[in-house]
C-alpha cells in the first residue's frame, strides 16, 4: 500500500477521502432495502415464521436507528477513523454470519449486530467528509454523498431481486465482504485521523444507556404499532418508557461534566431546521417506497426484479441532480432549495395518490421522476445546513443526530402510512385491489400534506445562507 502514496496529495486528499466514504455508504444503505424482495426464498430455505421474516429487517433498522447518535460521539471522542473502521469490521463479519445462516434465530442476531456496525460507519463517513473539506465545499461533498445514499436505498431492491433469482439470497450478505475490505484499505490508504480535542476521552455511560434504552422502546413501538395496534397495552407502555427515557435522558446531560449530546446545537435554527426535514422527507421516502413497492407487485403484478427496475427513473434523478444541488446550496445557501425540493416531493406523493388498479407504468412515471428530484434537491442542502451549523470538532455528534432522525423519520414513515392503510382495509392480506389502492391514496395524500408542511418549516427556520460556527469563537464566547 506504500509504494501508492505518492497517489494521495494535499490536494486532492479529500476526493480519495470522499470516495472511501461514498464507498462504504453505499453498503450501509443498501442494506435497508436489499432484503425485502429476499424474504420469500428466506422463509423457505429456513422455515422462518411471519415474525421472524419482520425482525430479518427490523432488528436491523432497530439496533442501526439507536446506536446512531452513540456512534457520533464514539467517534468524536477515540477517532473518527478508528470508529469507521471497528464500524466495517463488525459490519463485514456479521454479514458473513448472515450468509452462514442455519435457522431464522441466527440469521435475526446477525442482522441486529449489523445494524450496530452499521452505526459505528455512519455517522463517521458524513464527519469525516466534513473535516476533510472546507465550509464552501462542502455542499458539493454533500451532494455526492446524498446521491451515493439515494441510489443504495433505490438499487436495494433491483440487486437483491437479481441475487435472489439469479444466486442465492446468501450472495446479498456474501456482496458486503469484498465491499468492507475494500472501505477498510481505503480508509487506511486515503483517510486522516480526526477527532474532538475540545473534551477529554470520557464516555458518558450513563447518557449512553439512558438514550439507548428510551430510542429502543420508541422504534420498537413505531415497528410493531401496526401488528400490535396502537392502543395496546404493549405500545403505550413503549411510548411511555421512551418519553419518560428521552426526559431522564436530558436531565443526566444537563449535568454530567462531557455530555453525549450537547443541547447547545439545539439554539442553533439551521441545525434545528435541519433535522426536522431529515425526519419528514424520509418519512416520505421511505413510506412511498414501502407502498410502492407492494403496489406494483401486489396490484399490477410485476416481479420483485421488474418492481425494484421501475424505481431507476427516481435513483437516476438523485444521482445526478444531488451533486448539483450541493454546489447550489454553496453559492446560494440551503433554504430555498430544501423547501422547493420538499414541494416536488409533496407533488410527487400527490400525485401517486390518484393511481387506480390499472394504472400503467407510464402514468407513474411523472411520479418517480418528481420523487427522486426532490429528494435530491433536499437532501444535501439540508446536510451540509446541518454540518455547518457546528464546529468542525463536533461533526461527529452532529453526523449521528442527523442520521437518528433520518432513520426515526423513515420508521414513522412506514408506521404512520401502513396505520393509514390499515385503518382503512384492515389488513394487506385481505384487501381487494380496490381497497387497496383507495387506502394507497389516503397514505399518500396525508404524506403529501406532511411534506408540504415541512417546507414551510424549511422556509422559516433556516437562514438563507450561513457560515460555519468558528469554534475558536464559539468557546470564547462561552
Amino acid at each position: 500500500m506504500t509504494r501508492y502514496r505518492h497517489l494521495i496529495t494535499d490536494e486532492n486528499r479529500k476526493w480519495w477521502t470522499l470516495g472511501a466514504m461514498c464507498f462504504a455508504l453505499f453498503m450501509i444503505m443498501l442494506d435497508n432495502t436489499v432484503v425485502n424482495v429476499a424474504l420469500p426464498s428466506i422463509q423457505r430455505d429456513l422455515g422462518a415464521s411471519i415474525s421472524g421474516l419482520e425482525w430479518t429487517v427490523n432488528g436491523y433498522t432497530l439496533s442501526f436507528a439507536v446506536l446512531l447518535a452513540t456512534g457520533g460521539r464514539l467517534g468524536d471522542i477515540f477517532g473518527r477513523r478508528r470508529m469507521f473502521l471497528v464500524g466495517v469490521v463488525i459490519f463485514a463479519l456479521s454479514s458473513a454470519t448472515a450468509g452462514l445462516a442455519a435457522d431464522s434465530t441466527s440469521l435475526v442476531v446477525s442482522r441486529v449486530v449489523q445494524g450496530v456496525g452499521a452505526a459505528l460507519m455512519m455517522p463517521a463517513t458524513l464527519s469525516i467528509i466534513t473535516d476533510a473539506f472546507p465550509a464552501g465545499e462542502r455542499g458539493k461533498a454533500m451532494g455526492m454523498w446524498a446521491g451515493v445514499s439515494g441510489l443504495a436505498l433505490a438499487v436495494g431492491p433491483v440487486l437483491g431481486g437479481f441475487l435472489t433469482e439469479q444466486v442465492s439470497w446468501r450472495a446479498i450478505f456474501y456482496l458486503n465482504i469484498p465491499v468492507a475490505v475494500g472501505a477498510v484499505l481505503a480508509a487506511l490508504f486515503a483517510v486522516r485521523e480526526s477527532r474532538d480535542t475540545t473534551v477529554s476521552r470520557q464516555v458518558d455511560y450513563a447518557g449512553v444507556a439512558v438514550l439507548t434504552g428510551a430510542l429502543t422502546a420508541l422504534v420498537l413501538a413505531l415497528v410493531e404499532g401496526n401488528a400490535w395496534g396502537w392502543g395496546s397495552p404493549e405500545v403505550v407502555a413503549l411510548l411511555v418508557g421512551a418519553a419518560v427515557g428521552l426526559a431522564a435522558f436530558v436531565a443526566i446531560e444537563l449535568r454530567v461534566k462531557v455530555p453525549m449530546v450537547e443541547f447547545r446545537f439545539f439554539a442553533d435554527r439551521n441545525f434545528v431546521g435541519a433535522i426536522v426535514v431529515a425526519l419528514i422527507v424520509s418519512f416520505a421516502m421511505l413510506g412511498v417506497f414501502f407502498f410502492l413497492a407492494l403496489y406494483m407487485q401486489n396490484i399490477l403484478g410485476y416481479s420483485p426484479l421488474e418492481a425494484g427496475v421501475r424505481f431507476l427513473p427516481s435513483t437516476l434523478m438523485i444521482v445526478s441532480v444531488a451533486p448539483v444541488a450541493g454546489r447550489l446550496s454553496d453559492r446560494l445557501g440551503p433554504r430555498w432549495l430544501i423547501a422547493a425540493g420538499l414541494a416536488i416531493v409533496a407533488a410527487a406523493l400527490y400525485s401517486f395518490s390518484g393511481v387506480a388498479v390499472d394504472s400503467s407504468y407510464p402514468e407513474l412515471l411523472p411520479g418517480f421522476i418528481l420523487l427522486g428530484l426532490g429528494i435530491a434537491m433536499t437532501m444535501s442542502p439540508m446536510t451540509s445546513a446541518a454540518m455547518n451549523a457546528v464546529a468542525v470538532e463536533k461533526a461527529g455528534i452532529a453526523s449521528g443526530v442527523l442520521s437518528m432522525f433520518r432513520m426515526i423519520g423513515g420508521s414513522l414513515g412506514i408506521a404512520v402510512t401502513g396505520a393509514i392503510f390499515q385503518s382503512s382495509v384492515g389488513s394487506f392480506e385481505t384487501a381487494s385491489p380496490a381497497d387497496f389502492v383507495n387506502a394507497f391514496g389516503h397514505a399518500m395524500t396525508v404524506s403529501a400534506a406532511v411534506v408540504l408542511a415541512g417546507a414551510a418549516i424549511a422556509a422559516i427556520a433556516i437562514r438563507a445562507k450561513r457560515q460555519p460556527i468558528d469554534l475558536e469563537v464559539a468557546v470564547a464566547a462561552e
